[in-house]
């Protein structure tokens, strides 16, 4: 859309979380999760049954990424066959070993985004100029979201099945509304501080339609409203965990601009974004048993002066 709005302009009157826990803070609201927080979401286990929720990097089928993006590639480094060769390593005893690496971007997989990832106006995070970036992230980075960890109780907020879908459609939304109205169905109750875990099981498209998949790229997902951020502020919500590869729609079909709660949510707010989740086994149990909340801990790997990190999420119910 070629007069869709600048940032500055769409969200001029937005509410900010900046300068509340402090000058220097770089967690944002995942200072909502306090002890009494962690113990809230214990009290969320009763079955003890463990749910891992990262997609596998290296799928043979495929991984998906954000367009720009290349899947992670494993090399092999040593196997049984280096043994073959003349110069080959020596260990006393007649050790063996393998080994291997991946070549990877740090947000091309289920990860979270560092707080400062998105930004417009020259500010990331809590105010922070946008030069710090240049380089390595000096403020706002992964790494003390990776230093802290992430626990509190979720709650999965399964909209595929809410629609009667198999999955939602390229480009569809859906509003905090329709969150509450989500959750109403399931009978269990968002609360304040709630993590929230949001299934479209839109990535199954991926692994049927191959390289077809990203044309006219737009994926489904929440859609920007003043009242939706306000939402967000009002029930103090940490960390939004989604299936998808970007948490949003992609393009705000209202207005044309792409990744807005990406800004209006971390950047302003510090909600935490935990994206390309696999919310499948999770969802199936959830609906089985009618329990949709449950204790979340996360922690990304700790990477210095990162955009993003791995991370392989737990729901523990």
């Amino acid at each position: 859309m070629a007069d869709a709005p600048a940032l500055t302009e769409l969200l001029k009157d937005a509410p900010t979380n900046w300068g509340r826990w402090g000058p220097d803070d770089e967690l944002g609201s995942l200072n909502y999760l306090t002890k009494d927080e962690v113990l809230r979401g214990v009290r969320s286990v009763r079955q003890g049954e463990v749910f891992t929720l990262q997609r596998l990097i290296g799928d043979p089928k495929g991984d998906p990424v954000w367009p720009g993006r290349t899947p992670a590639v494993r090399t092999m480094l040593l196997d049984e066959s280096t043994w073959d060769k003349p110069d080959a390593p020596s260990f006393p005893g007649g050790l063996h070993y393998a080994d291997d690496k991946i070549e990877a971007f740090l947000q091309g997989s289920t990860q979270y985004d560092a707080l400062g990832h998105v930004w417009y106006d020259g500010k990331i995070w809590n105010g922070y100029d946008a030069r710090t970036t240049v380089g390595g992230m000096k403020k706002a980075s992964v790494e003390p979201i990776a230093e802290r960890g992430v626990v509190g109780r979720g709650v999965l907020l399964d909209m595929a099945r809410f629609r009667g879908k198999e999955n939602l459609d390229k480009g569809e939304t859906f509003t905090h509304e329709d969150l509450l109205a989500c959750a109403e169905h399931q009978g269990v109750r968002i609360e304040r501080h709630d993590i929230l875990v949001i299934r479209t099981n839109f990535l199954r498209l991926f692994f049927e339609q191959g390289p077809a998949f990203y044309e006219g790229f737009c994926e489904p997902g929440l859609v920007y409203s003043p009242e939706l951020v306000r939402w967000f502020q009002e029930m103090e919500i940490p960390n939004l965990v989604t299936d998808t590869i970007a948490n949003e729609v992609t393009t705000d079909p209202s207005n044309g601009v792409a990744l807005v709660l990406h800004n209006a949510l971390m950047r302003n707010l510090g909600v935490a974004f935990t994206e390309i989740c696999d919310l499948e086994k999770l969802a199936a149990s959830c609906a089985a048993d009618r329990q949709y909340d449950f204790l979340y801990v996360a922690a990304p790997l700790k990477v210095h002066e990162a955009t993003g990190a791995p991370v392989n999420p737990v729901a523990i119910k």
